[in-house]
């Protein structure tokens, strides 16, 4: 018997795009996957519409009903329930490619992967931009930190490895916590070429607008950095953790926090990272990483007050 795959989707309020999400897993070309879907409290007529899909596949689909607790306690959920040898994730307002299981499977079992990870597509409402995985056949797991494409849901995993871990609960960015944490697990990492995700950009994404949960992924990559020293791996990966520490708080969160559009707002924002920054990671100029001769490492290098202010100005009113 060929192995199961477990997809695992979290669904709030998607009544427009769960059945273009749903039926993109049930009509994969690997034919053992099981599709959890976690009904998360749906207000709108998600629940009906999965009942139809429910009855429509039944040997492919499980749909569990839930209160609503949040996109962490419901992928939680999802990885309890199970069965699969190899788990996915899929976001309820995407879709993915017909034979994308079918593919990441081939690889992942070619030579015994931990995880194996495909390119994404962006789709804007206007557009459309190919995202590279970021990650090569047997890349070391510090170089994950470094270069992946910190998302759940381009990837297939080994489901003894996944199941070791949790998603922090009622947390925004949950999943770059739970990626990071789980990295130095992986012992064998593989990729493919192939765009197989096709990642649903909306105006009304957390990546566009602003909301004050942002500061949690400060409390997060603080989380990463307590976890790496309780695990005792902290001075292992300390060049690779200081650089994502720094990356996720002078990029990610600086690049977001100008989306709150209030200058005030946005210059205390700034002031928290640098002192953050300054207090757990003081040499973190010497890095080996923001030494790096590009252009991203040098705005590490060199960010500052006036820096963050010409990153204000250009992305408060971008969707990009």
């Amino acid at each position: 018997m060929i192995d199961k795959i477990s997809i695992i989707v979290p669904v709030y309020n998607r009544e427009a795009q769960i059945t273009r999400c749903i039926e993109s897993l049930v009509n994969q070309t690997y034919s053992n996957i099981e599709i959890i879907v976690i009904n998360d409290g749906s207000t709108d007529a998600t629940g009906q519409i999965l009942a139809g899909l429910k009855a429509n596949y039944p040997n492919q689909l499980l749909v569990i009903e839930s209160k609503n607790v949040g996109v962490s306690e419901a992928r939680n959920k999802g990885i309890e329930v199970a069965h699969g040898k190899f788990i996915g994730f899929v976001d309820s307002d995407d879709y993915v490619t017909e034979d994308m299981y079918e593919k990441l499977h081939h690889k992942i079992v070619s030579d015994n992967f931990d995880m194996v990870a495909c390119n994404s597509v962006m789709i804007y409402p206007d557009r459309q931009i190919e995202i590279d995985s970021g990650i090569r056949d047997y890349q070391h797991n510090k170089q994950l930190l470094v270069d992946a494409y910190a998302v759940l849901w381009n990837k297939l995993y080994k489901a003894e490895i996944i199941k070791k871990y949790r998603f922090k609960p009622d947390f925004w960015y949950e999943d770059i916590l739970f990626l990071n944490q789980l990295y130095p697990d992986l012992k064998l990492i593989g990729s493919i070429s192939d765009s197989c995700y096709y990642y649903v950009q909306t105006e009304n994404s957390i990546t566009y607008t602003y909301n004050e949960k942002l500061y949690q992924l400060i409390d997060n990559m603080d989380d990463l950095v307590t976890d790496y020293q309780s695990r005792g791996i902290f001075e292992t990966y300390q060049a690779e953790l200081e650089y994502t520490y720094v990356r996720y708080l002078f990029g990610t969160f600086i690049k977001r926090l100008a989306k709150s559009k209030d200058f005030k707002q946005f210059y205390r924002g700034v002031k928290i990272v640098l002192d953050k920054v300054k207090s757990n990671f003081p040499n973190y100029k010497l890095n080996i990483y923001i030494n790096e001769k590009n252009g991203k490492s040098l705005y590490l290098k060199y960010f500052n007050i006036l820096f963050s202010i010409v990153i204000y100005w250009k992305e408060k009113n971008n969707m990009n």
